[in-house]
């Protein structure tokens, strides 16, 4: 293998832990580029994760950044998620060579458009329709300063997607996106390309568990308003032993979920705590409000956990066949559906039809694949 196999990758976030969807696709791109012989020089922006001994042991080199958070960007043409990541020591790191660079999700694309990178091969890794997903934050958000916020990130973001038309090579998370891009860009090379995830083949538990099990970061508004809604109108009307797991709660959410018995909050699990939640619940409750990106926590559940009920825009153009889930838009029929699936063991023919729907979002097959796009 070529020792010129090296690759820039610029990551929005310290990929490590793996604890939440977008660092997931990073973190576990890089070990499986590793595992192929390729070196990584990882450039990844810190705003409260610490540096980790872990990356320097998969990635030829690691440069890390602190995003800029000044009140004042704010009043910047750029969206905020990309002007406080600009920073021209990154710009100074990556022209030391002539590798190619792989821009993690829209926030790191600053540097597309410069012309001191005209000839170099750039790689832009999408993530979500970044302004949709804006735009939907600010519908669902109730805080007016928020909203207003998310309304002008929306707006900025939706014209600095045009710099991604200086990208040699785009890469869609989810088959619905992958059509959007490619109708925007028709010039563009865009390519349909599933997440990372780490999980090499299915380990879910046949049996039963005794519990129902929702997670995600729950920073994220997103995910906050997912599990208000499904405490509301699903879990308060329930006998059953419900968990909510995630990252950084809310005093509103842990306020909601002190009112009833039968619902626990775990707060910030490890890694080695939530894979064991995920793998020892008996179904997983799973609903978006917005088709966008591919949810990573789904990927995560297919191969570890039992049951899984979700509405339809948590699958939307992701390639996972409905028969390995149970789909349901109406909240108002998730608890019987629930009730009833509780009794049900997980077996052998159920493993089946997991196995079998999956085989798209295989790590091994999807580093051999960007191998070929890249070099």
């Amino acid at each position: 293998m070529s020792a010129e196999r090296k690759i820039h990758i610029v990551s929005f976030d310290v990929p490590y832990p793996p604890n939440y969807g977008g660092v997931m696709d990073v973190f576990h791109k890089i070990k499986e580029l590793k595992s192929k012989g390729v070196s990584v020089i990882l450039h990844c922006f810190s705003y409260g994760r610490e540096k980790q001994q872990v990356l320097n042991e998969i990635c030829e080199k690691v440069y890390y950044y602190p995003r800029q958070k000044n009140f004042l960007h704010f009043f910047s043409s750029l969206p905020f998620i990309v002007r406080s990541r600009i920073n021209s020591d990154l710009k100074e790191n990556l022209l030391k060579d002539n590798y190619p660079v792989l821009f993690e999700g829209l926030h790191t694309c600053y540097l597309l458009a410069d012309k001191d990178f005209e000839k170099r091969k750039k790689i832009f890794r999408e993530s979500n329709i970044e302004h949709e997903y804006y735009r939907k934050l600010a519908v669902s958000e109730r805080n007016w300063l928020k909203k207003f916020f998310f309304i002008i990130e929306s707006i900025k973001l939706k014209r600095f997607e045009e710099v991604l038309s200086k990208a040699d090579l785009m890469l869609i998370v989810s088959e619905t996106e992958t059509i959007y891009f490619k109708n925007k860009f028709p010039k563009s090379d865009v390519n349909y390309f599933p997440s990372f995830h780490g999980n090499k083949k299915v380990e879910s538990a046949k049996g039963k568990g005794d519990y129902v099990l929702f997670h995600g970061k729950l920073s994220v508004p997103e995910n906050e308003h997912a599990a208000i809604q499904l405490i509301s109108m699903v879990f308060a009307k329930l006998k059953i032993k419900v968990i909510i797991a995630g990252m950084n709660p809310s005093a509103k959410l842990i306020r909601l979920v002190n009112r009833f018995s039968n619902i626990e909050l775990l707060s910030n699990p490890t890694m080695e705590k939530m894979n064991q939640l995920i793998q020892d619940a008996h179904l997983h409750c799973l609903y978006s409000e917005q088709a966008t990106g591919l949810k990573l926590k789904l990927l995560n559940v297919l191969f570890r956990g039992r049951f899984i009920l979700l509405n339809n825009k948590m699958i939307a153009g992701s390639s996972i066949d409905a028969a390995s889930v149970i789909t349901e838009d109406n909240l108002s029929n998730w608890g019987s559906i629930i009730e009833n699936q509780m009794q049900q063991a997980f077996l052998e023919e159920d493993l089946i039809i997991r196995r079998n729907s999956i085989h798209v979002h295989n790590d091994e097959i999807k580093a051999e694949l960007l191998l070929k796009l890249i070099f």
